[in-house]
């Protein structure tokens, strides 16, 4: 059979083949940050360092930062009333002074604590969200920067969130597995039976992610830019309860950016 007859029949395959990885690929919504409605922007009344993360309830604000300069790490707690600041305490654990993204349950509040540079070591804390004591503590050896909290597991990105981490509820290493993106998440939560996560793509652009959960599977995307400063949404803080999503982009005089993700 001559090479010339043999065309028709790859080109065939071919075709057959991309259909169906277009078919498996995830179809992916094209919406921006633009496309919902900001209902709220809160002036936080207290300076915060180089903010890490964020998580709320219906009356306060928690928020995480560093001051790298200093080598100290601060858990800091707003009225979402008013942005005054009602409580503060500084963290960490001898070298690990840098906190990241947060994730909190109904009692208490979940904050890596990692060295300042990646591959290096972590503790994951536990914190009552009524007294913001220590309640429990566990090691990691790699830098973990984000967590989300399931009913059953927590999920932890390393630097970038190149790699997350499956761990029960006291600290038992479950699985660990290559992020399935591009987005270098910086803060992630659990909601509505999905993973929800927030980062810096390739392009410098931001991105939240939905992630089917286990799989993380990438289910939806949202791109973000900059906000009237100049400075990314998705740089940092990220918390989200059903349709409201809350970011804190910015360092010092940070503010909150409320949207309606139901709202257009």
């Amino acid at each position: 059979m001559r090479l010339a007859d043999l065309y028709p029949r790859y080109m065939a395959r071919r075709v057959v083949l991309l259909t169906a990885i277009s078919l498996l690929a995830p179809r992916l919504d094209p919406q921006t940050l633009s496309d919902f409605k900001m209902v709220r922007v809160l002036e936080l009344k207290a300076a915060t360092q180089h903010v890490q993360g964020i998580d709320f309830n219906d009356r306060l604000l928690w928020l995480t930062s560093v001051d790298k300069p200093n080598r100290k790490g601060w858990l800091q707690e707003f009225s979402l009333a008013t942005g005054e600041l009602t409580r503060q305490i500084e963290i960490d654990d001898g070298i690990r002074f840098h906190p990241g993204g947060i994730s909190g349950d109904d009692q208490s509040l979940w904050i890596p604590l990692a060295e300042y540079r990646p591959k290096s070591s972590s503790v994951i804390q536990k914190r009552s969200k009524r007294t913001l004591k220590l309640e429990f503590q566990f090691n990691v050896a790699d830098h973990i920067g984000c967590i989300a909290v399931t009913p059953e597991f927590l999920v932890g990105g390393n630097w970038d969130s190149k790699e997350f981490y499956f761990w029960d509820h006291s600290g038992r290493l479950i699985r660990k597995v290559a992020s399935p993106t591009d987005n270098g998440y910086q803060d992630m939560k659990f909601d509505a039976g999905q993973i929800i996560a927030s980062g810096i793509l390739p392009d410098k652009t931001g991105g939240i992610d939905w992630l089917d959960f286990p799989s993380l599977r990438l289910a939806k995307r949202v791109k973000a830019g900059n906000n009237d400063r100049g400075v990314l949404y998705t740089r940092e803080g990220m918390a989200i309860r059903e349709n409201q999503l809350l970011l804190l982009p910015e360092d010092g005089a940070s503010r909150l950016f409320v949207f309606d993700l139901a709202g257009r």
